[in-house]
Order: structure tokens, then sequence, then C-alpha cells
């Protein structure tokens, strides 16, 4: 049985998980990141994106991510983000209607009221939660 790593993940609102994982790939601002038992030290930048576990018994668990720091040191790996929700927690009604107002509001982008940057930000997110709960679908 491979060597398992300790993973933390923290947002703002405090502590999502606690857990042992062979293996955690989160999403860096440049491109998918693996981490395993033994890892050298390194701090990544996150963005929004998927996170994955997999357990010591092949279990693997889905979460949506956004911004945030990716920590790994001897004793483990610690993920703080803006926020994080698992795959079977994700209300897929609610990130469709997000996606659809964020989609909207790009489209009427040439109007002074509409920030850009957050729409784009939120059409990220959205798409993200939807992808992340239909990996997780078996």
């Amino acid at each position: 049985m491979p060597a398992a790593l300790g993973v933390r993940i923290l947002t703002p609102m405090g502590e999502v998980l606690d857990t042992r994982a062979v293996y955690l790939r989160v999403t860096a601002w440049n491109g998918l990141l693996g981490v395993m038992a033994g890892h050298a030290p390194m701090v990544a930048q996150l963005t929004v994106g998927a996170l994955r576990l997999t357990g010591s018994g092949g279990d693997v668990r889905h979460f949506a991510t956004t911004g945030g720091v990716l920590r790994v040191t001897r004793r483990g790996a610690l993920v703080l983000v803006d926020a994080a929700e698992e795959a079977d927690g994700i209300d897929v009604e609610r990130a469709r209607e997000a996606l659809e107002r964020a989609q909207h509001r790009l489209a009427e982008a040439t109007a002074e009221s509409v920030d850009v940057a957050r729409a784009e930000l939120a059409l990220a997110r959205a798409l993200n939660r939807l992808q992340v709960a239909d990996q997780a679908r078996p």
C-alpha cells in the first residue's frame, strides 16, 4: 500500500477536510499539480479548478475549489482556498442558474454597469462546479 500524506483543506469559513490520502491533485495557475507522500516541500498558487483526493483504498473524492494556495511540507499538504465544495454537495441546478446569469452579464458587457472581470470569474466558478459534479458521477 502506498504511503499516505495528511491533507487539510481550509477556507475563510473554516476547515472543510482533514484526512489522509495517497494522492492529491490540484489546479495550479500553470496547470495540474499532483502530490504524494514524500513530495518535496513547495508552495503553489491555485486557481478556480478541481481538487481530487485518492484514499488508500482507491476511493476518490472530488472538490470544486477557487483561488488559493497549496503548501506542501514533510508532514502533509495544506490547501488554503477561498471556497471548496465536495462534488456530492454541489447544487447542480443552482450552478446552472449561476452560469446563465454570468453568461447573460457577459452578453451585455457593453453596458458600463457590468463588471466584466467579476462576471468572468462567476462564469468560471459555475462551470467548474458543474464539471466537478459531473466528474464525480459513477
